[in-house]
């Protein structure tokens, strides 16, 4: 900014400097102490102030024009304008940050969903303590379980009976957090792998021997838990349309389907329990690691349920 603008004079032309100044100034006492000036006088004025002030002002007319704009407070360097921009910044982060937590919590409740791994029954795909997302969109769109998926489901009904006490608001609330992440899944979900799927018939001879779907012998060696059998106890059950046959694959530390035959539901999972299909392990990143559906079920494809749909 120019520091060398010229004052403005009464008439609002720049005052002029130097010899111009002591003109002006010797023209205007002369007005003064004569009460009048002759035309030759007010000649005078005009020749020595108006034509020097002017030809000044058409040489720092630029300067003189930026000159208020900047000196009255409301050009680019006033305080407000100062202080504007900061303010933009600090609202354009607090939107940034209010957006991501959003989209945070709508990928949470609706697309992939984090829980942690409690217990042993999913030796050695899950241990304790591994963090898994679940898919939630896996089969969100007209799709169903596919034999060999792992999927992590509310057991309610099933694997618990229903509770007899009327849900209150606490019970809701808790319930919305954990659908949004913000809360402990709690005691009522579990991670089992699906061996049957609605229409299929499921057998065991016990130990020894492997499980059968449809008649075809699964080679689950690729999963069990080393020195597992693939079931200690003899069953034959045909799971109902809807509804999902599971088993942990550490199968000697795992209450699953085999150990709800004699209760309501018969052991089986309803589709619509289930929250997502585990498709990663993501901590601890030394096991991060993607779950996909063993090559063993392969061999039960065409025989029939609705594994065979897709």
């Amino acid at each position: 900014m120019s520091t060398h603008e010229p004052p403005a004079d009464r008439d609002g032309s720049p005052a002029p400097t130097g010899a111009d100044s002591l003109s002006r100034s010797a023209v205007v006492s002369g007005e003064a102490a004569g009460g009048a000036a002759a035309d030759g006088a007010e000649g005078l004025e005009r020749a020595e102030v108006l034509e020097p002030a002017e030809g000044l002002e058409r040489a720092s007319g630029p300067e003189q024009a930026s000159g208020p704009e900047r000196g009255d407070g409301s050009g680019g360097d006033g305080p407000d304008q100062d202080e504007e921009p900061g303010h933009s910044r600090s609202h354009d982060l607090l939107l940034l940050v209010g957006i991501c937590l959003t989209a945070l919590l709508l990928v949470n409740a609706f697309v992939a969903r984090p829980f942690s791994v409690p217990s042993g029954s999913m030796e050695e795909t899950l241990r304790p303590g591994d963090r898994l997302v679940a898919n939630q969109l896996a089969y969100a769109f007209g799709g169903h379980p596919q034999r060999g998926d792992v999927v992590v489901f509310d057991g309610t009904g099933s694997f618990l009976r229903e509770s007899a006490k009327p849900s209150g608001f606490w019970d809701g609330l808790r319930s919305f957090a954990q659908d949004l992440g913000l809360a402990p899944a709690g005691d009522t979900v579990y991670v089992k792998r699906v061996i049957g799927v609605g229409g299929d018939r499921v057998t065991s001879t016990g130990p020894g021997t492997p499980i059968t779907v449809n008649g075809v012998p699964i080679d689950e060696t690729s999963y069990l838990f080393p020195g597992d059998d693939p079931s200690s106890v003899a069953f034959d059950v045909v799971v109902p349309a809807g509804e999902l046959w599971v088993m942990g694959d550490h199968r000697s530390a795992s209450r699953d389907s085999r150990d709800h035959l004699g209760e309501p539901g018969g052991g089986f999972v309803p589709e619509e329990k289930v929250i997502g299909r585990a498709d990663w392990v993501v901590y601890p990143f030394s096991r991060w690691t993607s779950l996909d559906r063993p090559a063993a079920f392969a061999a039960t494809a065409g025989t029939g349920g609705h594994g065979d749909q897709g």
